[in-house]
């Protein structure tokens, strides 16, 4: 049976990449990362976040076409592919809005003038299969939903990329699962703000969790968002079966944060947010067992150097540059670096005298790559006072 190394959601950050791999014992061969005995399978979202999206795309697609790697597509690639393809009505199906435009402007970025690559890798994202089905392990980005994924099939051909475009198809359904998770709608119309900053009325769910009883038990994402989930009785069971005695399955997706260990005994999401700063690059070492065995996960940090904003770019910082990143509660943070080499995060209260900052948890804000000193985060702040 073949070995695999699993390895979690990249976001153009090919620093961590090679040194995962370089961990891993892989070693480059005619300019191709490989290992004599095992194959990567990566889980999707090579692209948007991060500083290194070429380099990333440089080192993951040769693996792949080679044979020396297997993927899934990730949200991201779906929404690169989709914000690329004209719908024929004028537009694309992915909306050239403000909103999508930020989300992709690093991918985009770096193929800036040279249209033909750009084309030619979103041709490329629409050859990876939705989701990997096998001998001994299951992969797919987000969620396996079985009556889903015999449904739509493995690729976006026959018209799966017109058709998931229209909300009222089961294949909008399908990809809207199997590539971002099972959501459900919180109730009287409650919402919370995501880590883009984006107000959510639905929340993403343990989808294999079938003894929860509220909407927070069931809740997959942040720590820090479980305050503003509402602590109520479930109105339905939301759940997507997926049995102890089923073989492994590999997610990504999540932005899981803290140890990393299984979700089950035979789910795991090694998806640990590289994206943003204290992140990690996960990956698992999988050699046929029928359990995942936590001792089995390799990983490696963040690098701090991808941390580091240009601070000359914060002597123009002013309150309308604050507010751009926020909190969950949707008021304007900033991510802070401290002399002891650790980093907190803050956010500008609505009303408060000079230097009176609250604190906010890492997780809330930490992606938004905003980093300054406290001294200068204090002279921002005393600034944005004076001026009102």
């Amino acid at each position: 049976m073949q070995s695999f190394d699993l390895i979690g959601d990249i976001h153009g950050q090919a620093n961590e990449l090679i040194q995962l791999l370089e961990k891993l014992s892989y070693t480059k061969k005619n300019n191709i990362w490989q290992d004599e005995n095992r194959k990567v399978i990566f889980l999707g979202d090579f692209v948007d976040r991060g500083a290194q999206q070429r380099e990333v795309i440089d080192i993951v697609r040769p693996m792949i076409d080679k044979g020396f790697a297997l993927t899934v597509m990730g949200n991201h690639e779906y929404n690169a592919i989709a914000y690329f393809t004209e719908n024929g009505k004028g537009g694309h199906y992915r909306e050239h809005n403000e909103k999508n435009f930020n989300q992709h402007k690093a991918f985009l970025s770096a193929y800036e003038g040279n249209p033909e690559e750009y084309k030619d890798v979103i041709e490329w994202f629409k050859t990876l299969p939705l989701w990997l089905d096998l001998e001994g392990l299951r992969v797919v980005h987000a969620c396996w939903d079985i009556d889903l994924v015999n449904r739509i099939g493995k690729s976006l051909d026959n018209g799966v990329l017109h058709k998931s475009s229209d909300k009222s198809t089961v294949e909008s359904r399908a990809i809207e699962t199997l590539l971002k998770g099972k959501e459900i709608p919180l109730p009287n119309g409650q919402f919370f703000y995501d880590k883009d900053k984006n107000p959510r009325k639905h929340i993403r769910i343990k989808f294999w969790e079938r003894n929860a009883k509220t909407y927070k038990d069931l809740f997959m994402g942040p720590e820090d968002a479980l305050k503003y989930i509402p602590d109520l009785a479930l109105e339905d069971d939301y759940s997507v079966p997926y049995p102890a005695d089923e073989k492994p399955l590999f997610l990504g997706h999540y932005w899981m944060e803290g140890e990393i260990k299984p979700l089950t005994e035979n789910i795991a999401c090694i998806d640990y947010s590289v994206a943003k700063p204290g992140g990690k690059l996960v990956a698992y070492r999988w050699d046929g067992e029928e359990k995942i065995d936590a001792s089995k996960f390799v990983s490696v940090r963040r690098s701090k150097s991808n941390d580091s904003s240009n601070l000359s770019e914060f002597n123009l910082f002013n309150w309308s540059d604050v507010s751009d990143f926020v909190d969950w509660e949707g008021r304007p943070a900033v991510v802070v670096d401290e002399a002891d080499g650790s980093r907190s995060a803050w956010v500008v209260p609505r009303a408060a005298e000079p230097g009176a900052w609250e604190p906010a948890s890492g997780a809330d804000i930490f992606d938004s790559g905003v980093l300054v000193s406290k001294a200068e985060f204090q002279e921002i702040f005393e600034d944005r006072l004076a001026k009102g």
